[in-house]
């Protein structure tokens, strides 16, 4: 199958079983074989590997790399490309096939998708999970960082994602791309860009250039968060509106829990100047405030 998946194969499957890639979906199939074992190559799955794939669509990738791996569980929301792929990927003995959305809301994933994850987890003692993924455009954000937030022992993820996100994710302070993303990800992975694609690569066109990005996440950097809920949520809240103060931001984060006059000691504690902004803030610094405010809230009594 996976040396199938070329546009002029899809194109003429697709004729044959009369459907169409759907773009609320975000169906952009992967047609260069090169990119495609590249994008396998890279996740560097081996025999003590769960993989997680989301958007199975033809299974090309998924026949690509379940020999490799201990098990597969891949999840594809459309019925008809699940049945396509289901033809071709019969025979993998390893693979579990999903067929709903990956995601049971904006900050969720599918309980069914993680309780699946969760069985073949615990089959394989000792095995870790890799996300390796075409991931469609359109949920890509929500499914790294929502696995990224899970208890599941996530060793990797290797992605195709658009580009502007891929430069989100890698974003250092002071530039337009940093954010409440680029914090999250970066004080608990290391992320790796390994290709920039064009649109041609796939099919259908997508209007933007693509990126294979590696994710590696370390457990080590995770174990420093006490509470990485109430860091995420932190973080989130201070480029609610990037541009204002920080000292305006977090006064808005802290309403009906911590007084003006006690934001104003914790901030210049950590001597913050009352100009400052997040996105000024590197990692380390975005993690210390995170805590120094989560520390006074205890401290308050307050949850």
């Amino acid at each position: 199958m996976t040396q199938r998946q070329t546009a002029s194969f899809l194109i003429k499957r697709f004729h044959e079983v009369g459907i169409r890639p759907v773009t609320r979906h975000g169906q952009n199939f992967l047609v260069d074989l090169n990119l495609l074992n590249l994008l396998a190559s890279s996740a560097s799955v081996g025999d003590q590997d769960v993989v997680l794939e989301v958007g199975t669509g033809t299974g090309g990738l998924t026949a690509l790399i379940a020999p490799a791996a201990a098990a597969v569980v891949t999840v594809e929301i459309d019925r008809r490309l699940a049945q396509l792929a289901a033809e071709h990927l019969v025979r993998l003995e390893n693979v579990t096939m999903l067929q709903h959305d990956a995601l049971k809301s904006k900050n969720t994933l599918h309980p069914e998708l993680l309780a699946a994850v969760e069985r073949e987890l615990a089959s394989h003692p000792g095995s870790q999970l890799k996300l390796v993924s075409n991931l469609p455009y359109n949920i890509a954000t929500p499914i790294i960082t929502n696995l990224l937030a899970t208890d599941l022992p996530v060793a990797s993820m290797t992605v195709t994602i658009q580009k502007e996100l891929a430069d989100r994710m890698m974003a250092s302070p002071r530039t337009k791309d940093y954010s409440a993303l680029s914090i999250w990800m970066q004080s608990q992975c290391e992320v790796e860009l390994v290709r920039v694609m064009p649109p041609s690569v796939f099919w259908p066109r997508p209007k933007v250039d693509s990126a294979i990005l590696h994710i590696r996440v370390r457990r080590e950097w995770q174990e420093r968060f006490p509470d990485r809920k109430f860091f995420h949520q932190f973080t989130r809240s201070l480029f609610f509106h990037r541009r204002k103060f920080l000292r305006s931001v977090v006064i808005s984060a802290m309403k009906g829990k911590l007084d003006k006059a006690t934001v104003d000691e914790l901030l210049s504690g950590m001597q913050l100047n009352a100009d400052a902004r997040a996105e000024q803030l590197d990692v380390a610094t975005v993690m210390e405030l995170s805590e120094v405010f989560r520390c006074r809230l205890l401290e308050e009594g307050i949850t």
